[in-house]
């Protein structure tokens, strides 16, 4: 049930009715048993009582309430509150009892967002504790049979321990070297080189790269038709090839075996085009998809790490393509596969 609440004006009128009624009784009562009041006094003295009361009232009641108003108006404005901080202060109960509950949502929302914020604070630093740690017990385990279990004495061995050591410091180094980058992409630190290419055939020297990786779980790397002519793109041509290859090594570690990768260019206005990469793996499940992009934010915690990467690819891909103010954009069904897509320049 809403509740209405009214001015301090009705209370003042209410307020003289009262008290000229009582007087008014009373000078009757004195006239009756006196008789000395004259009958124009009865007309002008209650009239005059009237508005009197009704003024001293009325100053008296917006003084009153204005004065705690005006408190509670400073209070709330240390709180930094953007829509009380610039109002006039006003005696209408329901316009404060209106400002307070915006003030009220506005808190809630924000307190919200902190929690929120402190949750994927928490997550991260849990994240990047185990991505570390990984790689550093592993390249620590070798070296202290090594040194300790006297395998250092065994060349086969020797060879092998070290090589598998080097494998996880240079797990370290990519995780150290994608996190700088997400970092310096953060504060505006990463310069972004704009040139001319052919974004056809930067699409197939990915190809040929992941070709092995592709390979092993017979995963068809294709385009979704032959692309005769050249479509040259305006961008920084080494980082949209990372992105690139972030994607379609993305899509052969989540894809299924005997699957395909696709990738398809759509010319969707006269200088911009759409890079689509899709493919028909996993899929991602609805509740993953809003945080797909974070740091280390991994679908599948315990395959994803044993499929391996720093778990940074697709954080890196967004903040690649936002450098160039571009759009990224991903569609998804769980067990039918997955769409990313991207944005570029075709004209400077």
């Amino acid at each position: 049930m809403a509740i209405s609440f009214k001015k301090s004006y009705k209370f003042a009128f209410k307020s003289s009715l009262y008290i000229s009624f009582f007087v008014i009784i009373s000078l009757l009562i004195y006239h009756n048993f006196i008789e000395l009041v004259d009958y124009l006094i009865l007309i002008v003295f209650p009239i005059t009582l009237f508005f009197f009361s009704f003024f001293l009232m009325q100053y008296r009641v917006e003084v009153f309430i204005y004065k705690r108003i005006k408190k509670l108006y400073d209070e709330v404005s240390l709180l930094d509150a953007t829509s009380l901080q610039n109002k006039t202060v006003t005696t209408d109960v329901s316009t404060l009892t209106n400002d307070i509950r915006n003030f009220a949502k506005e808190k809630k929302i924000e307190i919200e967002s902190l929690n929120i914020r402190e949750e994927y604070r928490r997550e991260f630093l849990g994240n990047i504790s185990h991505e570390l740690k990984t790689p550093l017990f592993t390249v620590q385990g070798y070296l202290e049979t090594l040194i300790e279990g006297g395998a250092i004495k065994d060349k086969a061995l020797r060879v092998k321990y070290i090589a598998r050591a080097s494998k996880g410091v240079e797990r370290l180094i990519n995780i150290v070297q994608d996190l700088d980058m997400i970092s310096k992409f953060e504060i505006g630190d990463l310069n972004i080189d704009i040139e001319g290419f052919d974004i056809i055939a930067e699409i197939q020297n990915v190809f040929d790269l992941l070709e092995i990786k592709a390979d092993a779980k017979n995963i068809i790397l294709m385009f979704d038709e032959k692309y005769i002519s050249p479509i040259i793109v305006y961008a920084d041509k080494d980082k949209i090839q990372q992105v690139l290859t972030n994607l379609v090594m993305n899509s052969i570690k989540y894809g299924k075996e005997n699957g395909t990768t696709e990738l398809a260019v759509e010319k969707i206005s006269k200088t911009k085009i759409l890079v689509r990469i899709y493919d028909n793996g996993q899929g991602i499940e609805q509740q993953h998809m809003s945080r797909i992009f974070e740091r280390f934010y991994r679908v599948n915690k315990s395959g994803s790490r044993e499929e391996g990467g720093s778990g940074l690819g697709l954080a890196i891909v967004k903040h690649i393509i936002e450098a160039h103010n571009e759009k990224i954009f991903v569609q998804s069904t769980h067990q039918i596969g997955s769409e990313f897509s991207f944005t570029l320049k075709t004209s400077k």
